[in-house]
Order: structure tokens, then sequence, then C-alpha cells
């Protein structure tokens, strides 16, 4: 099983220009952005599908500062937990523009989630 993307630079990318459409107020998941890129090429559909949002964690980790990052959370509606902390920042960036947390902690994501852009049948695969 892969690790990281066959090329990460090309893959990060990818997932930098979808977040980068993430309206203010709106959130979407790891793995939803994961579903918007077609597995790179060499790596199987499946293998993919568990893995993808891994590697979206991973980009996001790294991410240039004008991504809105704070816009992507977990399946669950929440924060993740990060190295180093930031979550209370995530979650705090995402208040200012309007994202509301339940008792939980969760966000709604039926409320607040991305529809994104479906996903391209025409989009190259990732080299």
């Amino acid at each position: 099983m892969y690790t990281s993307p066959p090329d990460p630079l090309a893959f990060n990318t990818r997932v930098w220009e979808i977040v980068r459409q993430i309206p203010r107020g709106k959130v979407a998941t790891y793995g939803q952005i994961a579903l918007m890129i077609p597995p790179p090429e060499g790596v199987e559909a499946d293998e993919y599908r568990a893995v993808g949002a891994r590697w979206v964690g991973a980009a996001m980790a790294a991410c240039p500062d004008d991504v809105p990052w704070q816009r992507v959370i977990n399946a669950q509606g929440k924060v993740s937990v990060r190295r180093g902390g930031g979550e209370q920042l995530q979650r705090h960036l995402l208040e200012e523009e309007g994202v509301i947390f339940d008792e939980r902690d969760r966000v709604d994501l039926k409320k607040y989630g991305w529809s994104g852009s479906p996903p391209d049948a025409d989009q190259p695969r990732l080299l």
C-alpha cells in the first residue's frame, strides 16, 4: 500500500486548487476532496479509496499560506487533532466565518458542507 502519492507535488497541488474553491462559511471533508481527484497513475481505485483522505490530510499539513486550510474537517464534522496543536485556531477561524459547532464540537455537514464541483471525468490522471 502506498504511504504517499506517486507524485506528491502534483497531488498536493490539485488538493490545494480544490480547497481554494471552498467558499467562506463552508467546509469539506478530507474524503470528499479525495473523491474529487482521480486515482494517480498506477494506483488502483480500491487502494486509492483506502488512502486518499490521508493523502489529502498530508497535503493540507503542507499547504501554502493562501490555502484556506481551516475549511477542511473530518468525516464526523469535527476538527481533527494535529501535531503541535492548531485545532483551537481552526475552530476559531471557522467560527469567524459563521460556521457553528454543536455541543459535541461537530459541524452540521448538511448545513455547512460544500457540495463542490463534481469530479471531472475528463481530468487527466496525476503522474
